[in-house]
């Protein structure tokens, strides 16, 4: 079952790019008692996407294109994200 905030970074990210591969993983249960748990569940993402979007396009300006597609929820709301976007020529 995911829960409300990785709803919502699947919306918003699948809007900004139209990903052809889009997983939100939470991993807050990895995190629980340490630093930045707010008791939420929700405190700590992985998310792995892929997209045309990012064709030709360096991993730093990736990680800010997602940064601005979600808004206040990383840092303010999330209190980590670990991104890992690639373009589809890219795939594993």
């Amino acid at each position: 079952m995911t829960g409300f905030l990785a709803d919502e970074i699947e919306r918003l990210l699948t809007a900004a790019f139209a990903p052809t591969h889009l997983a939100v993983i939470n991993d807050s249960a990895r995190h629980h008692g340490h630093s930045g748990d707010d008791g939420s569940g929700e405190s700590h993402f992985t998310v792995e996407i892929e997209s045309a979007a990012f064709s030709g396009v360096s991993r730093l300006q990736r990680q800010r294109m997602v940064n601005t597609a979600l808004g206040d929820i990383p840092g303010q709301r999330v209190h980590a994200l670990a991104i890992r976007a690639r373009a589809p020529e890219e795939a594993v």
